[in-house]
């Protein structure tokens, strides 16, 4: 049974490249400019601004039946504006389990039920498939200037414990801005500098080394450790042979 949704802006980049993979890009009104994956496939989905101001105005116009939000990725003063007009499913994702319980209720809600199951089953396999390598304690860094890290209430964190690498920030919430001195003194065994939001490159590296000579310091592609949706299936593969590698 086809689903009654036939005009969605989505407004959540991983959901995006989830909508298309559970083959609902023809019923795709809309995206930001955020919304990057599949390359191909967005190319041709109207931008209607980014996450954090999308043109209302703009939203408006293409009169959608079905808007996709996310409460961290949006703003609530958006959210609620949309709301006034439109249906508007906010979704809320802290955990990898939040993110296969999307999965699953936006397949029930657009009638695509079988794309989802299989998804999540491929997903789940992935993460039984994972490495059972030593625990090393781990600072995430997502931006600097100021230094900016995860805390235990974020995806992130999440993800980071399931991989064994506990975060020395999750006793902090949200995203914790901290002197780059202070990391001495938790001692990690890994600190991890992603490519996004912040785009760290490899001069950074031994900016951060000098603080911590004792810990491995790396790059890391981000997308592995915060887009959630169907990317997780090829993060979590990434994940996989990256953990036994740095082990």
């Amino acid at each position: 049974m086809a689903s009654n949704y036939r005009r969605i802006i989505s407004l959540v980049p991983s959901l995006t490249e989830l909508l298309i993979d559970l083959e609902l890009k023809d019923k795709l009104a809309g995206r930001t400019r955020f919304c990057v994956h599949p390359k191909e496939e967005v190319a041709d989905i109207p931008i209607v601004g980014g996450t954090k101001n999308p043109r209302l105005d703009t939203i408006s116009q293409a009169d959608p039946d079905l808007i996709i939000a996310n409460k961290e990725e949006n703003r609530p003063t958006d959210i609620k504006t949309l709301m006034d007009d439109f249906e508007v499913e906010v979704t809320d994702i802290a955990t990898i389990e939040d993110a296969l319980i999307t999965i699953h209720r936006l397949g029930q809600k657009l009638q695509v039920t079988e794309q989802a199951g299989e998804l999540i089953s491929d997903i789940q396999d992935r993460l039984t498939d994972r490495p059972g390598e030593p625990e090393l304690r781990t600072a995430y860094m997502i931006w600097k200037d100021p230094w900016m890290s995860i805390g235990g209430d974020t995806y992130i964190h999440d993800v980071l414990e399931h991989w064994n690498l506990p975060n020395i920030y999750g006793s902090r919430s949200r995203y914790p801005k901290l002197d780059l001195n202070e990391l001495q003194s938790y001692n990690p065994d890994l600190v991890l500098l992603s490519s996004e939001p912040y785009p760290f490159r490899e001069k950074h590296l031994a900016q951060v080394q000098e603080v911590c000579p004792a810990a491995r310091v790396l790059l890391v592609e981000g997308e592995w450790f915060s887009w959630y949706g169907s990317h997780m299936k090829h993060a979590f593969g990434r994940l996989n042979v990256w953990r036994k590698a740095i082990s």
